[in-house]
């Protein structure tokens, strides 16, 4: 295991002003930690979806004005990306880290997924735990509450990723910062590996077309 554990600093990190100096911080501590789990979740990944899984970690690079609010991994069974595919991510905003599974608005797979998003509607709901979040829009650290959502939720959902082009849909966890810091390198890693087991459904119904 190469995780060493987040701290108070990781999540600092967003307070810093200016794009210059953030991302210098970011490097120096988040990302850090962001490619220890990238690195430790490959083979976790790449067995439980039985394909080759590929860690990316966010590098902000198109942004020439504005720091980031927030900064991930993503892993996906793309070598050269994963933006394109679905894919899990681990991340953190200020506030609190996040275990994500999900597709984002330039996948070209987000019809398949909308349509298979409601045709296994009841079995998602069952598979899911209630108290996961669902985000419409991955910009936005607040996400909906499943067990507070109603059924035109989930459509609106699956009908924006099916025929928008800015549809996005991220399912999953956080972890309040303190919370995340307080725990052991062991226990972050073994609460990610169950929250990406529990999502593993979606991810292989993303590829069917049962």
């Amino acid at each position: 295991m190469n995780f060493t554990g987040f701290t108070e600093a990781d999540f600092d990190v967003f307070n810093v002003e200016g794009l210059e100096e953030r991302m210098a911080a970011l490097i120096a501590n988040l990302r850090v930690k962001l490619t220890e789990l990238g690195d430790d979740f490959v083979p976790i990944l790449s067995e439980l979806t039985g394909e080759e899984m590929f860690a990316h970690v966010a590098k902000h690079a198109r942004r020439k004005t504005n720091p980031p609010s927030d900064s991930w991994v993503a892993w996906s069974k793309n070598k050269r990306g994963y933006k394109m595919y679905p894919h899990f991510q681990i991340g953190a905003w200020e506030t609190h880290a996040f275990i994500q599974f999900g597709l984002i608005y330039e996948s070209p797979m987000k019809g398949v997924f909308a349509k298979q998003m409601i045709k296994h509607l009841k079995d998602i709901k069952a598979t899911i735990p209630s108290h996961y979040l669902w985000y419409p829009d991955h910009m936005n650290p607040n996400g909906m509450v499943q067990s507070e959502m109603k059924q035109a939720d989930f459509k609106n959902i699956a009908q924006r990723l099916a025929k928008q082009k800015n549809g996005e849909v991220m399912i999953g966890i956080k972890i309040p910062r303190q919370a995340a810091v307080e725990m052991s390198p062991a226990e972050f890693m073994e609460q990610a590996k169950t929250t990406f087991e529990t999502l593993l459904p979606l991810y292989r119904l993303a590829f069917s077309t049962n």
